[in-house]
């Protein structure tokens, strides 16, 4: 099976390509939002990539985006490529399942990071400051021990090739204004919160994620891009679950631990993944997604 690393739609206009998404102008309310296999690990995108990983990524996000409409509202028109323009659905044999039609917002310049359980980057500050984001956190906690409330951790958007900058909360207001900025920590906590409690009746402990918005022209914030994915998010087998080491994982920190393994990956250039680094990616997604999207398992203790 090949992985689609770069879409081809000569008859619309590309706007960007980004480390996972190709995005394409369709009309003046709408974008296409194509999910390629490309992947990315410490902001640098690989030179291979994981098979069907967009359609896993695509299907994800359209469950949650369903899951938590009731949240906030998000920028998803459809889908189904039955439903999308003539000029999209010429290219159904490459993008069906992995595309998605959407509003056309203007983008805020902040990823909506909410962290439910320390570890990664908040765990290394943690060790070195007692803190996440300049945040104080309670003395002796240790590796992926679960936060006494979530925090909202958010960061800069870098370009591709730079790396995202963790801010203080305060910060977003300089950046956005002070009442979006409420907007965007009350609506991420809360998509969080619904999120991780569903997750955790299907085995599934969300130890963090990123959320993107957007406004309309009135004004209103909607989610936008990918929401809750192994790309977006930690996510450990709640049963396997034990604080004080690093996690087994249903996402691609399983390829961030192969790359910092890797003698010489100077975390600058892509690399060429062997096929069980592959093969093992593609089956932590699809056990993701088909938890996630399949029926409800016996809840976990806490």
């Amino acid at each position: 099976m090949n992985a689609l690393t770069n879409s081809e739609c000569p008859d619309l206009k590309l706007l960007a390509r980004g480390k996972v998404r190709d995005l394409y102008d369709v009309d003046e309310h709408s974008l296409l939002f194509v999910a390629t296999d490309r992947l990315s690990a410490f902001d640098v995108i690989m030179k291979n990539g994981i098979p069907d990983k967009g359609k896993i990524l695509t299907g994800i996000s359209v469950f949650w985006f369903g899951h938590l409409a009731d949240v906030l509202p998000n920028h998803l028109i459809t889908a189904n490529m039955d439903e999308m323009p003539a000029k999209v659905q010429q290219y159904r044999a490459q993008l069906d399942g992995r595309c998605l039609l959407v509003k056309k917002l203007t983008v805020l310049p902040i990823e909506a990071i909410v962290r439910g359980y320390i570890t990664g980057s908040g765990w290394k500050e943690y060790q070195a400051k007692g803190t996440v984001c300049d945040i104080p956190l309670p003395a002796g906690l240790v590796e992926a021990q679960q936060l006494p409330t979530p925090l909202f951790t958010p960061s800069t958007k870098a370009e591709i090739g730079d790396h995202d900058e963790n801010i203080h909360p305060s910060k977003v207001a300089e950046i956005i204004g002070a009442d979006l900025a409420a907007q965007v920590e009350r609506a991420a906590l809360a998509l969080y919160s619904r999120a991780a409690a569903y997750a955790r009746e299907r085995n599934i402990i969300i130890a963090d994620t990123k959320f993107e918005f957007g406004v309309d022209a009135n004004g209103t914030l909607h989610l936008i891009d990918e929401v809750l994915t192994p790309d977006s998010s930690r996510f450990w087998p709640a049963d396997e679950y034990a604080p004080g080491r690093d996690q087994n994982s249903f996402d691609k920190q399983y390829v961030r631990n192969y790359l910092l393994a890797l003698p010489g990956f100077d975390k600058k250039t892509g690399v060429a993944l062997p096929d069980d680094v592959i093969a093992e990616t593609q089956r932590k997604y699809q056990a993701a997604m088909a938890l996630l999207t399949g029926p409800a398992t016996k809840k976990s203790a806490a």
